[in-house]
């Protein structure tokens, strides 16, 4: 089955709503009238993980180093455990931001309670714990912990970049390691023979470099629009990799980007790739597509969620007529899945 989705829940990221291609594409068009718009707001800040009680100088120093790796997830903002959480050791602290990523990461262990995050369960299982380690380090501000420290939390920093689906979508990855600066987004990178792209920025972090470097580093850095830029320059420091903006989204921090879209395109990389300019959410909003495997990467311009496509109106920031316009752009295009920056 076509289907059009998030990260699946076979590679710990939390599956989408699913549904078959030819409906999503034959529900685009309705938009005017039926699109959803039930995104949750941002808003606040941090995190951590905690210390151990050693048996041996090996498990100090394994101990240590997981403390630190824990802590370094800290920017010195640490909230209050919110109520809402279930007793043990994991919780979300009041800096949560609702930004879903910890949901739809880790959807066995995390829900939505008074618009913010919390640990409804925890987890039982091997494959749980890493989940929830896993949106732990994602989480743009830090405010996911353990109330003891995490050993395994190491082994969890070694999994990222996630495969999203060997099978269906081989060679794209879930990133992890969001950032507050895009208000918790989704970063993805895409490993082909031209050249790998990263497609918006994740939170800057050397174990997060060196394993994309393992993967072959990133020729280019695709910016769908100006919001989730993030750390954009130290990647290019660390990478080497030219930045992809549309001159409409630029912005003072943005300036310096090598490769600037102009007009309304599409733009093709080489023969696989086609950008299309999908105005609406910003005026230089511009979507992915990935030919070989028929995928769609959609920035802020188009998500799922639970019950249905959404266009988040109430960000919008240029134009919800124009934007509307833009998703019915997409109708003709040949893909069989959408990774958006957002959400489910």
């Amino acid at each position: 089955m076509i289907a059009s989705f998030v990260p699946p829940r076979s590679q710990c990221l939390g599956p989408s709503s699913s549904v078959a291609a030819a409906e999503a594409k034959r529900r685009l068009p309705s938009t005017r009238a039926s699109l959803n718009r039930d995104r949750h707001a941002p808003q606040h800040r941090p995190q951590s993980a905690s210390s151990a009680s050693p048996s041996s100088p090996a498990a100090a120093a394994a101990a240590a180093a997981a403390a630190s790796a824990s802590s370094s997830l800290s920017y010195g903002r640490r909230g209050r455990r919110r109520p809402q959480n279930v007793d043990g050791d994991f919780f979300v602290d009041t800096t949560c931001i609702d930004c879903d990523t910890c949901r739809w990461m880790a959807p066995q262990i995390f829900t939505r309670v008074d618009e913010m995050s919390a640990v409804f369960k925890q987890p039982v299982n091997k494959e749980e714990r890493l989940k929830a380690l896993q949106a732990l380090i994602s989480c743009p501000t830090s405010s996911i912990h353990t109330e003891k420290p995490a050993p395994d939390v190491l082994a969890a920093h070694e999994t990222f970049p996630i495969p999203i689906d060997e099978q269906k979508l081989p060679g794209v990855y879930h990133c992890g390691y969001h950032s507050e600066k895009s208000y918790g987004a989704s970063s993805y990178l895409i490993v082909r023979a031209e050249g790998n792209i990263l497609v918006d920025s994740p939170r800057y972090t050397k174990r997060l470099a060196h394993k994309i470097e393992m993967l072959g580093g990133a020729h280019l850095m695709f910016l769908t629009h100006k919001d989730d830029v993030a750390d954009h320059k130290k990647w290019r420091e660390q990478l080497g990799c030219d930045r992809i903006l549309h001159s409409e989204d630029l912005e003072d921090s943005t300036a310096e980007i090598e490769i600037k879209l102009e007009g309304r395109g599409p733009w093709n990389l080489g023969q696989d790739i086609e950008l299309i300019h999908t105005p609406g959410h910003t005026e230089g909003s511009v979507c992915l597509l990935y030919k070989p495997l028929e995928v769609i990467f959609t920035g802020d311009h188009l998500i799922m969620t639970p019950t249905g496509i959404s266009i988040m109106e109430q960000y919008n920031k240029c134009s919800v007529t124009a934007q509307l316009n833009s998703v019915e752009k997409l109708v003709d295009l040949d893909f069989r899945w959408i990774v958006p920056g957002w959400s489910r």
